[in-house]
């Protein structure tokens, strides 16, 4: 579906690269989000509260600072995240590569 630059995500700093696998339709409105999420050095996804939905990340590379309704934990290659309905959660990129994750928005 192409690369979509979305500027300041949820507040965040910079910019975050997303590569939408299915869109919502495809996925019979069942989930919100199913894509590839590249977050590049010194930018971030902001901080968010989920409602009517929940969310996950599966870390594919780099690094980032995760904080997890207001626990800040580092998060790699090969660790899953998830944010239940009603909690909140950012990640921002304090390394020199690419942090690349899997997101997966599903609904209540």
């Amino acid at each position: 579906m192409g690369t979509e630059r979305i500027e300041n995500m949820a507040g965040g700093k910079g910019h975050v690269l997303r590569d939408q696998f299915l869109t919502e339709e495809q996925m019979y409105g069942k989930n919100r989000v199913f894509a590839k999420m590249t977050i590049e050095p010194g930018c971030s996804l902001g901080y968010h509260i989920h409602h009517g939905d929940a969310e996950a990340y599966y870390i594919l590379s780099g690094e980032g600072e995760y904080d997890d309704n207001g626990i800040v934990r580092t998060v790699k290659a090969g660790d899953v995240t998830f944010t239940p309905d009603g909690k909140g959660h950012s990640i921002e990129n304090k390394s020199t590569a690419d942090l690349v994750f899997i997101a997966l928005v599903v609904y209540n």
